[in-house]
């Protein structure tokens, strides 16, 4: 499983995708919630410009982009099934047209992403809110395309067979290995996934290693993992890592340990 934060002050308001809850059980059997709560929040000591981009399909709300200041949050209303991933960008300069650039997460150069993923590294949340065949929502956090800032995801209030927190709760840079920096001025804003600082089938888990057999974990997601345990590390990383829920709210907070 397996996509960088900005300076202007723009937030935009949320128009909620959702069907009608009518207009759902007309077409699943199984009585879903009518739509689920995304609450993202930025307790990082910068502002965070969320990527949002929906899974081929499903849209993404908000145009795919939007800022989030210092302490502030945002709620997302997605329809029940949705399925995509939010990543948070860093050191973002967008101009009046929304056209600009960020140090990490970087959606080309657009404050909206509208359908373009964030370049690596970046860490990225992923989920899958149900299915036709199942009520069952699945999410995670992944270091797979390397790691850029600290996020989890966490159900609000319980729900049916929830699990915990998923993601990175500290600060990967830090001790990032040092030909996998990404460095802006000088400062390591990001660092790469062995697989994209290395490019090797081995690493990547292509080719002859394109399978759970044969693609083991390695010293680098060895390092990602004991870090960052609640995150999956390389393609094939245990399936603990992935949680269940169904809930009708998570949250998603950037920098949740910061002070």
């Amino acid at each position: 499983m397996s996509t960088s934060g900005r300076h202007t002050l723009l937030l935009c308001l949320f128009i909620p995708i959702s069907l009608s809850c009518e207009a759902r059980h007309q077409h699943h059997q199984r009585e879903l919630p009518c739509e689920v709560q995304l609450v993202l929040v930025n307790h990082c000591n910068y502002g965070v410009w969320p990527g949002v981009l929906g899974s081929v399909g499903h849209n993404s709300p908000e145009g795919g982009g939007f800022h989030l200041g210092i302490g502030q949050e945002a709620v997302l209303a997605v329809p029940s099934g949705w399925s995509g991933r939010i990543w948070g960008r860093q050191g973002c300069c967008f101009d009046e047209k929304g056209k600009g650039s960020c140090d990490s997460g970087d959606c080309g150069g657009l404050l909206r992403c509208n359908g373009t993923g964030g370049t690596p590294p970046a860490t990225v949340v992923e989920m899958t809110l149900g299915t036709h065949r199942s009520p069952l929502h699945y999410y995670d956090v992944s270091l797979v395309e390397g790691f850029n800032l600290p996020v989890t995801i966490a159900p609000v209030g319980g729900g049916k067979g929830c699990g915990g927190v998923a993601g990175c709760l500290v600060d990967l840079n830090a001790c990032c290995p040092s030909r996998f920096e990404v460095k802006q001025k000088g400062k390591v804003v990001g660092c790469k996934s062995a697989c994209l600082a290395l490019k090797t089938d081995k690493y990547c888990c292509t080719g002859e290693y394109g399978s759970p057999e044969r693609c083991k974990p390695t010293l680098f997601s060895h390092l990602f993992k004991s870090i960052c345990p609640r995150a999956y590390s390389f393609a094939y990383d245990s399936s603990s890592t992935l949680n269940m829920c169904r809930a009708s709210r998570y949250l998603i907070t950037f920098c949740p340990y910061a002070t």
